[in-house]
């Protein structure tokens, strides 16, 4: 079984982000334990008095807060790269992400928009692994608990008996998405710095962190499949999917 771990960056309720972002990670269901183990490790050299109540999350690492609060700020962006490498290493994973622009997907729901573009392109996922080595494979998807976890998990239903929106049901799924505590999770964590990477790429313009991680977004033979960038075409945006979409129209 392969396991898709998400997380999201940006607050549909706050008007102030324009950018609504989830991102993570899939990986076969062995990975986790080598993965947790690498964050554990880390934890404990940024605090060894109690290293399994230290939470990696993108916004406190930079911002200083919870744990992180009292820790130089060189640190905490040096411990944030290094988590990030962990993943830049690991050849078992491929990463995900959707960053949506709430303006030009109004009236829709931007999360609800971004899973259905990840679920769709992770199931898309486990069907080339199935053509590509006849390795049929199943999926579940694991995300942090939020106000979303009802509506995910009914569209999550909608997509595997009905289809979503491009027409297609989803066919690898075992069963609906997976809520969890992000505090009782490593992965969940790894998502939420992804997530959060994608923020600073794509809106504060800070590429240090993305090129990290670029490389091990889902692609095929130089296509990116992993990574989707919604936005209004009058928005000239630079990014690696948008050029891609326009060297392809």
């Amino acid at each position: 079984m392969y396991l898709l771990y998400l997380d999201d960056s940006g607050s549909v309720k706050n008007a102030s982000d324009k950018e609504v972002i989830l991102g993570g990670l899939c990986c076969y269901e062995q990975t986790p334990f080598y993965l947790s183990g690498k964050l554990d490790s880390l934890a404990n050299e940024v605090w060894s008095e109690n290293p399994k109540s230290l939470e990696f999350r993108g916004v406190n690492i930079f911002s200083g807060k919870e744990h992180w609060r009292g820790i130089e700020k060189d640190k905490r962006l040096e411990t944030y790269k290094k988590a990030l490498s962990f993943l830049e290493q690991s050849k078992n994973i491929k990463l995900f992400g959707a960053v949506i622009n709430r303006v030009a997907l109004s009236p829709g729901d931007p999360i609800e928009y971004a899973f259905e573009q990840l679920a769709s392109r992770f199931d898309q996922y486990l069907t080339r692994i199935f053509k590509n080595g006849n390795n049929p494979q199943r999926g579940l998807i694991i995300l942090d608990k939020s106000t979303y976890e009802t509506s995910l998990q009914m569209l999550a239903r909608e997509f595997r008996d009905v289809g979503h929106r491009w027409g297609h049901k989803l066919v690898n799924m075992s069963d609906v998405p997976l809520f969890v505590d992000s505090k009782a999770t490593r992965m969940v964590q790894y998502a939420d710095m992804i997530a959060y990477a994608l923020r600073r790429y794509y809106i504060n313009h800070e590429q240090e962190y993305f090129d990290i991680i670029s490389k091990k977004f889902d692609n095929e033979c130089g296509v990116i499949h992993g990574l989707v960038h919604f936005t209004s075409p009058a928005s000239g945006c630079q990014c690696i999917v948008c050029l891609q979409k326009r060297a392809a129209s």
